[in-house]
């Protein structure tokens, strides 16, 4: 009977030399994802805005709903933190070796529109339906085409119970159907989202007006 061959022992690396691969392979993951930046929550100042899911967020946070493959829509006024959490949710994801994508809405449509004309559409569609977890930002915050509900709709569709996804949007629930022009596509819409899904509202005081404010108090100070 041959015998087995011991494997070869490999010197272990230097500590700094496994710091430097992690965090290049970090950043590669988090150039694939698409994010425009890293966000996290513990930069996150709860206090300035009260009526935040803080609760729900943090359970979130724990990413179980990535395994469980539940979709989360995050609705409310225009700078109360919505990208700031469901980036740092990506952020968390591609830290812990999730594959995620992330496209502002207007952007995924004009894509799939692009691809769809290039007969290239089967080719988007891949990294797509791959992405254990996309985040589709800022639905509405530009005019979308006519054709967006069905593009959105579709998407949605192939990744229902398969994948996580996570929309953030500035306008009420109610409005979609104006926005997108067909009920027909809404409601089933919703229906995908909702189902085994999370949504959470964000209400309050405006960080971009907080912000403002101290920049326009930091520039009377330097007067």
């Amino acid at each position: 009977m041959p015998r087995l061959r011991r494997p070869h022992a490999h010197p272990r690396l230097p500590q700094d030399e496994l710091d430097r691969r992690r965090s290049r392979l970090l950043e590669r993951r988090h150039a694939l994802s698409g994010l425009p930046d890293e966000k996290d929550l513990k930069s996150f100042d709860w206090t300035y805005n009260a009526r935040l899911p803080k609760r729900d967020v943090l359970e979130l946070a724990t990413l179980h709903f990535i395994d469980a493959r539940e979709d989360v829509l995050i609705i409310g006024p225009p700078g109360t933190g919505k990208s700031h959490v469901a980036r740092a949710l990506a952020t968390a994801a591609v830290r812990r070796g999730y594959k995620v994508l992330y496209r502002e809405a207007h952007q995924l449509i004009e894509d799939i529109t692009e691809a769809r004309e290039l007969g290239q559409l089967r080719k988007l569609r891949g990294p797509i339906r791959a992405a254990e977890l996309l985040l589709i930002d800022d639905l509405f915050l530009r005019k979308l085409p006519p054709h967006a509900g069905d593009e959105l709709a579709d998407v949605l569709m192939a990744r229902h119970e398969k994948a996580a996804t996570i929309i953030t949007s500035s306008r009420p629930l109610d409005d979609w159907t104006r926005l997108l022009g067909d009920v027909v596509v809404v409601t089933p819409l919703l229906d995908r989202l909702m189902h085994h899904g999370h949504l959470l509202s964000f209400e309050g005081k405006s960080w971009r007006l907080k912000e403002a404010a101290a920049r326009a108090a930091k520039r009377a100070a330097s007067r």
